[in-house]
């Protein structure tokens, strides 16, 4: 599998797949927000790692597109007899810097955390939610509304350094 930037039509199948079966248990269920925490959870890290323009998040990101794009183009030629490769509109999440890179770490760390401390079911929650959100981020539908994470994100790691360098205290 090759990484990609571009979402297409089959990868979004792929991706709209994963998000309706997770989606069902809650809607047939109590409708209670926990139900979708994990899925969440999943979601989050994904959001995380489309933020970062490299390294093993970054490629994470961009393979996840790759797998998604073949995998939805399977979907879609062998249930309805049509080729789904039509590209989308290409979309990134920019700007992360390296205080946002901590909070990037220790977040993803902790999606980490949660799917290992996570039973069965909760566990492929988790990777659904991740394969979801990333391939989302993809699109520039998505990446446009979360266009203001990675200023967040560097925003509360350049928090986190000045606390530690003692900014604001004396």
């Amino acid at each position: 599998m090759t990484g990609t930037t571009t979402a297409t039509l089959g990868g979004l199948l792929a991706a709209l797949v994963v998000l309706v079966a997770n989606l069902h248990p809650w809607w047939r269920g109590s409708r209670e927000m926990k139900m979708l925490a994990a899925f969440g959870k999943g979601f989050t890290g994904a959001a995380l790692a489309a933020a970062c323009p490299g390294g093993i998040l970054g490629w994470t990101h961009t393979h996840t597109g790759g797998i998604a794009n073949g995998a939805g183009g399977s979907i879609g030629k062998g249930t309805t007899g049509i080729t789904s490769s039509g590209t989308l509109t290409s979309g990134r999440l920019t700007g992360l810097g390296i205080s946002g890179a901590i909070i990037v770490v220790l977040g993803v760390l902790l999606v980490v955390l949660a799917y290992k401390a996570a039973g069965k079911a909760d566990k492929r929650r988790i990777v659904g939610g991740a394969f979801v959100g990333s391939v989302f981020l993809l699109t520039a539908g998505v990446a446009g509304v979360l266009s203001w994470l990675p200023g967040a994100l560097n925003g509360a790691g350049d928090a986190v350094v000045g606390a530690f360098q003692g900014a604001g205290v004396l």
